[in-house]
């Protein structure tokens, strides 16, 4: 009889134990229910109003009052403790408020690298009552000077790190109303006015103010602007609890503040967590693992590319020997996961998916196999509640246009079928929509109304995510960088993550180009040579370089044949945006134009890249010349 019932027992934990794995049970339990979520958070919300604890300065007087010795910024040598950081920012306060006469709720624009001194001034601006508009600070020319008109900012705080950005235009923006002041550790030290900033000067916050203006790449048109209002600023302090966040926890950024990724996925949370941030000034492959090592980190964040960054660099001692437990970020490549995990030896992955002008956080922190480049799973549980909030819809890749079926409402998509996602709108709520900053247009062209029924209202998020049968959620594509070739859609992310795979290849970034007589885009992935092999042409030509026939097998074995790149750019290096992520817009611009390619090269001093072709019929890639290109738009050669 015993054993009958320890047998019994032992198959109602194994049939558990598959249920649990084949419908991801305990992992929908966890993730509860977003609607649930949304209005603890309201109610949290409306308590810090109530008890007028609204700013980020509430937050660091609290960690300064109850643990004055705990180290909250570690840089360069240099620590600061939250007593002595709450004590730095009074002096920067006053001077702002008193010297410069900054009014509560006026716009000041911030435009520096990463520093405890922009720090400061961030947060002495926050508790003066002012908004703060984030300055890429890689930014010069007309881009810098639109940024900072679109804030209105009557001041420019710049570092003067970034004094021979800024200052070509100094005239430009003085003429149109805002004056720069240049910032450095020895000038913010000099003020002594340490009167406690006022309380009225943060009094009355409502939770729809902006706190903040974080702005788009660029990438696709001029920056906007996103409005980060006080509620959602409140709101990214709490993700320390999604995280799991320890006091103990030392955390690695070398991401730039201006960003909302180093701002609310690293600054905020470590705030309110009580544990430290250790700060980068900027990402280099010299100082990345030196100051991990010196500093301790537990956690260390990541965004698009740096994990290749790091991949791509010779064998170190310090590969190993840290004390990293965990890397948390989002971007990660699925050919960079695994190799990235096993040569650092960094257990869990936590990659997560959001938009600064998007709504919410998904995430998926990965220990395995199964979980392994996916931003998160999903089972029946999640669905029932969550599923009526967000969905994942059909969108014409030519058109950008939500595809709509017979009843004139938006197609969901299928398990393994790719499709935009989209969130579900409540105007009424505290958390407010996204939008941007005098730019009621470009705000409106985001939402969409009657998608699933008469009169809803949904937020486009212009990302294209893939969840398959087991599901588990994948990050495909930007929508526009998906393109169409011979009737079928073309991800570039997967193609570059398999183009990324061969051996030969450090860093593969792939997009559509324009073939005369074709319809569509064809694909083409520039790409840059693994250290040590060669991608002179002439190397190429004679066998000693990079392997472009092996590189056309392995595209032709790994992907449907119209996913394999057409065309091949050999490039010395990849541009990316300040925040790692690749840029397309002039790759796509030049396209197979190689009159465009040899200009663009001489405008900046150098030699045009090398173009090669997978002609018709053939299973290698061949040098692409003006003749060619004569053909293809002749008609006498077809793809």
């Amino acid at each position: 009889m015993a054993l009958t019932i320890a047998g019994a027992a032992a198959g109602s934990a194994a049939l558990a134990a598959y249920l649990d794995a084949r419908f991801h049970i305990r992992n929908d339990i966890k993730a509860g229910s977003n609607k649930r979520r949304a209005a603890r958070w309201q109610a949290d919300i409306a308590r810090q109003i109530r008890d007028g604890k609204t700013h980020v300065y509430h937050i660091l007087e609290e960690q300064a009052r109850r643990d004055p010795g705990l180290v909250f910024i570690v840089f360069e040598g240099r620590e600061y403790t939250y007593a002595e950081f709450f004590q730095a920012i009074q002096p920067v306060g006053n001077w702002l408020m008193k010297d410069l006469g900054i009014k509560k709720g006026e716009m000041v624009a911030l435009d520096g690298g990463n520093s405890p001194e922009y720090v400061m001034l961030w947060f002495a601006l926050e508790a003066i009552g002012a908004s703060i508009a984030f300055i890429n600070c890689n930014l010069t020319a007309h881009p810098l000077v639109h940024s900072v008109k679109v804030a209105g900012a009557r001041y420019l705080l710049a570092d003067s790190d970034v004094r021979h950005l800024v200052s070509p235009v100094e005239e430009e923006l003085s003429s149109g109303g805002t004056q720069t002041l240049y910032y450095d550790p020895a000038s913010l030290g000099a003020h002594a006015d340490a009167e406690p900033l006022p309380d009225e000067r943060r009094a009355g916050a409502k939770p729809t103010d902006v706190a903040s203006l974080i702005y788009t790449s660029g990438t696709t048109g001029k920056p906007k602007g996103t409005i980060v209002t006080r509620a959602r600023t409140m709101l990214l302090r709490a993700s320390s609890n999604k995280i799991g966040l320890r006091r103990d926890d030392k955390m690695y950024t070398c991401l730039p503040l201006y960003h909302a990724s180093a701002q609310g996925v690293c600054c905020l949370p470590i705030l309110a967590t009580g544990a430290t941030m250790v700060l980068g000034r900027k990402f280099s492959h010299q100082t990345f693992w030196p100051e991990i090592h010196r500093s301790g980190a537990t956690i260390i964040q990541y965004v698009g590319e740096l994990c290749r960054y790091v991949l791509n660099a010779p064998a170190s001692p310090l590969d190993r020997g840290h004390k990293v437990r965990m890397a948390w970020g989002n971007g990660m490549r699925a050919d960079v996961w695994e190799a990235f995990r096993q040569r650092f030896g960094i257990d869990e992955i936590y990659e997560f998916y959001s938009s600064t002008d998007g709504m919410g956080i998904i995430a998926n922190v990965n220990r395995g196999d199964f979980s392994r480049g996916a931003i998160a799973v999903r089972g029946p549980i999640w669905h029932l509640l969550n599923g009526a909030a967000e969905a994942r819809v059909r969108v014409d890749p030519d058109t950008e246009d939500m595809v709509r079926g017979r009843d004139g409402f938006a197609v969901r998509c299928g398990a393994d079928e790719p499709g935009e996602l989209v969130y579900r709108l409540d105007p009424k709520s505290t958390l407010g929509v996204p939008r941007y900053y005098g730019d009621a247009a470009a705000s409106e062209k985001r939402m969409v109304r009657d998608v699933f029924a008469k009169g809803d209202l949904w937020l486009r998020i212009g990302d294209v995510m893939r969840l398959d049968k087991d599901g588990r959620l994948f990050f495909v594509d930007r929508l526009g960088d998906t393109f169409r070739w011979h009737s079928e859609n073309v991800s570039t992310t997967e193609v570059g993550d398999v183009v990324g795979l061969h051996p030969q290849i450090a860093e593969a970034n792939v997009y559509g180009v324009a073939v005369p007589n074709s319809e569509g885009r064809a694909g083409c992935a520039a790409v840059v040579a693994a250290e040590g092999i060669s991608s002179n042409p002439e190397d190429i030509a004679n066998g000693r370089g990079l392997d472009l026939k092996g590189l056309a097998e392995h595209c032709l074995a790994e992907l449907p044949r119209y996913a394999v790149p057409i065309f091949i750019r050999v490039v010395k290096q990849l541009e990316h945006t300040g925040t790692m992520k690749l840029q397309k817009g002039p790759l796509r611009a030049e396209g197979i134009d190689l009159d465009a390619i040899e200009k663009a090269a001489k405008e900046k001093g150098g030699d045009p890249d090398a173009i090669y072709w997978l002609p018709p019929g053939e299973k290698r890639y061949v040098p692409f010349s003006k003749k060619d290109l004569q053909e293809l738009k002749g008609g006498r050669v077809r793809l």
